[in-house]
């Protein structure tokens, strides 16, 4: 479905990959009509996954909007199939990454843009910030994922970032780059692992990562332990295929579970403390929140580690889940802790 066009070419392209999740990426999509460049300055590319079960319901939600958008398909299933449909389809010279559950801050995209304007070189990628969403009750455990779990912003000290941080939920790229590259690897890891992947492979075209703090999305998905098991089985086939790809590369969630399975059971009444107890709390805090996530880790190692040693074993693994499974994770997400 093709929305209003214009004459110039956009000087931003941004990427969305959607799979049945339609209220939200209605959200995203309202939000961009809040943007604080003119019109003209940017399109959308939706680009629903090939599983998706209703691209009608995607076409209704996109709609009119005084931007261009359109929305496409990927080749097969999967995130890594979609991004590479969207950056090739894309009409700017800079491609923004981000997903159908990150709503954006008014000033995303002219953020993006001025740090690519004052780091022309084609190898500088942008990420920004991907944060909670102000409306979300942010429980102990999704601030503890925030903590090098599921992203690690909180690990770089200025703006100089690394490979591993060109996270797909709010990233930009100069298309030439993705050019140079290469695409996201829709085949071998087609779901989790594909932007860490793309950052690995970019450091031999001399990869330059750098965080602007003020380019903002807000991500408005609750996270729980319940959730995380759900996924776990998946995350774990990825960081094998992963680590098989790249064997130079330790496996990093295997060796965080691991440890956690190897300790005694330990946590619970920290977890239910971690809600009165902030992490800055002088001795008592960093006691709490220590135990607190060996606790959370212990609840999620075993559904990683079981399909880690499938893995391991010669058995194979699904590395893309149906959409039956992400309606789970989903949901159970909504109704955990």
């Amino acid at each position: 479905m093709d929305g209003a066009g214009v004459s110039d070419r956009p000087r931003l392209s941004v990427v969305i990959s959607t799979l049945a999740n339609y209220e939200l990426l209605r959200r995203v999509l309202d939000a961009y009509e809040r943007q604080d460049v003119p019109t003209g300055t940017f399109e959308v590319l939706v680009v629903s996954d090939r599983a998706e079960p209703d691209p009608d319901a995607v076409d209704a939600v996109l709609g009119e909007r005084p931007y261009p958008v359109r929305r496409l398909t990927g080749r097969i299933p999967g995130l890594s199939a979609n991004r590479n449909t969207g950056w090739q389809a894309a009409g700017g010279p800079l491609v923004l990454f981000t997903d159908d559950d990150t709503i954006p801050v008014s000033g995303l995209i002219s953020e993006h843009l001025a740090w690519h304007d004052r780091y022309p070189d084609e190898e500088v990628v942008v990420v920004g910030l991907v944060r909670w969403a102000k409306g979300l009750k942010v429980t102990p455990f999704m601030q503890w994922l925030d903590y090098g779990v599921k992203l690690d912003f909180k690990s770089i000290a200025g703006i100089e970032a690394s490979w591993a941080h060109v996270y797909g939920a709010n990233s930009s790229i100069k298309r030439s780059f993705l050019e140079r590259v290469g695409g996201y690897d829709e085949e071998r890891l087609p779901y989790r692992y594909d932007d860490i992947d793309w950052g690995y492979r970019a450091r031999e075209h001399g990869l330059r990562v750098l965080l602007n703090r003020r380019a903002v999305v807000d991500h408005w998905r609750p996270m729980s332990v319940e959730g995380w098991q759900l996924r776990a089985p998946v995350l774990a086939a990825t960081e094998w295929k992963f680590c098989e790809l790249h064997p130079d590369i330790p496996p990093w969630y295997w060796r965080m579970f691991n440890d956690a399975a190897n300790r005694p059971p330990c946590g619970r009444g920290a977890a239910r403390l971690a809600r009165l107890v902030p992490r800055w709390m002088p001795w008592l805090g960093p006691r709490v929140w220590d135990r607190a996530s060996i606790h959370w880790r212990q609840q999620i190692a075993p559904h990683f580690l079981a399909a880690w040693n499938q893995a391991a074993a010669g058995s194979e693994l699904s590395v893309q889940p149906d959409v039956g499974a992400l309606l789970a994770e989903r949901a159970a997400s909504s109704g955990g802790s």
